[in-house]
């Protein structure tokens, strides 16, 4: 990158974050300008274009067990409050910014990861910003982005079955179904994982922008190696106005818009899948109503038409009645029932005596948060994780299970739900 367009410095004592944002020209679209560099050093949360996208470590935190949450909001607020910041935009999304993957479970061996970008460019409605973050006492010239040199696509890329088999799996399912119709709980969501191997590197730009291009409606996001692209929002805080997206109950899609559209017809009839739903926004409504002063809850879904998938959504408002962040807010939400079950307590212990893996980071909130506690926190779905080094990752995928579930189905959606990062790995 070349510098130019240079402004007095900024100081700082000893030890704080000197910040920088300034207003650009549209620089081009926002996944482009992301330089070449490991998957654990680029960061990015996109939709339709708009977002973040960073590079590069000016601090950093890790976290694990129950009080990961709490651990990283009091390390955030401790660093961006010392910070000395100089933002010439003033939106959600300027100044100091963390992006932030949580594990799923609170025994995972994964630690939670937050990462201060030493740079980052957002793009929201007509505003252009870069964004540039450092120890030092003093900030040189504003980075001139620009986009960098395209990636190229993934060599010699194998599959192979993660934890469990698809058989073995459907036999879980229904050992699931059957603990269910037992009374033990009225749902749970199984995962599954896959193995991936190449025999070079995988550029993760080339897995950003090939999930951004075909899955426009759902945010692509990296953080520290786990990439993928989430159709389902946990929680957006904006300037006083909280927002979730459930989604749950899904049908694949045929490519046939005729057929497609009496899936859909069907999927907004079937009553596993209406069951299924009711569950995971009854848990988002009772987890937010605290936090706010009002809410809309929809009586019934709409059904989210996504490249691959249908899914019957329904979004959740309200407003802030209190000054919890966007990350606080994700802590009362998770689990929600759309990636855990019902009840909470029961469905995740299940989970742990069931999947026979670590989740990790799948399922887990994955997003951002500026020094306000504005931001939006994902759920990790629709994602892979690189492992020791960049030539192999592992997916995953999940359904949820309700006393309906037919466990061959319950596959079939599995399978339809590695799509897009197979799709990613596999399309040149």
């Amino acid at each position: 990158m070349s510098t130019a367009l240079s402004t007095p410095p900024v100081p700082a004592a000893s030890g704080a974050l000197v910040v920088r944002t300034t207003a650009i020209a549209n620089p081009g679209t926002l996944l482009t300008l992301l330089p070449p560099r490991a998957a654990t050093d680029l960061y990015s949360w996109v939709r339709r274009g708009e977002g973040l996208v960073g590079w590069g470590r000016a601090a950093s935190f890790t976290a694990s067990g129950p009080t990961r949450f709490a651990d990283a909001e009091s390390w955030w607020r401790r660093t961006a409050s010392h910070a000395v910041v100089r933002d010439d935009v003033v939106v959600p999304g300027t100044g100091p910014v963390v992006f932030g993957s949580l594990p799923f479970a609170d025994e995972s061996a994964e630690e939670a990861v937050f990462v201060v970008p030493e740079v980052v460019v957002g793009h929201r409605g007509d505003h252009w910003w870069v964004t540039t973050i450092a120890h030092e006492p003093t900030l040189g010239p504003v980075p001139r982005v620009a986009p960098t040199e395209p990636p190229a696509p993934p060599v010699g890329v194998t599959f192979a079955d993660g934890a469990q088999p698809p058989t073995t799996w459907g036999t879980t399912v229904a050992e699931a179904v059957r603990r269910i119709s037992e009374g033990d709980l009225d749902k749970v969501v199984l995962a599954r994982d896959l193995l991936v191997g190449t025999e070079s590197p995988i550029d993760a730009r080339w897995l950003l922008t090939a999930l951004a291009a075909r899955y426009d409606n759902t945010w692509t996001f990296s953080v520290a190696g786990l990439v993928g692209a989430t159709p389902e929002l946990l929680v957006r805080r904006d300037q006083g106005l909280v927002t979730s997206r459930v989604l749950a109950g899904t049908i694949r899609r045929t490519g046939d818009d005729a057929k497609d559209i009496s899936l859909a017809a069907s999927l907004a009839r079937s009553s596993k899948d209406l069951e299924e739903h009711e569950y995971a926004v009854r848990s988002v409504a009772d987890a937010l109503r605290p936090h706010c002063s009002s809410m809309n809850v929809p009586e019934a879904p709409f059904v989210l038409h996504l490249t691959n998938v249908m899914h019957l959504a329904t979004d959740v408002t309200g407003v802030s009645a209190d000054d919890a962040s966007s990350l606080a807010l994700a802590e009362s939400l998770h689990p929600s029932a759309a990636v855990g079950g019902t009840p909470t307590r029961e469905a995740v212990a299940l989970i742990s005596e069931l999947e026979g893996m670590d989740r990790g980071r799948y399922a887990g909130p994955v997003g951002w948060m500026d020094a306000a506690g504005d931001g939006e926190w994902g759920i990790a779905l629709r994602c892979g994780r690189f492992e020791e080094d960049d030539s192999s990752m592992r997916l995953f995928a999940g359904c949820g299970i309700v006393a309906g579930s037919d466990p061959d189905a319950e596959v079939a959606e599995s399978d339809a739900k590695f799509v897009p990062m197979r799709d990613a790995l596999t399309d040149s």
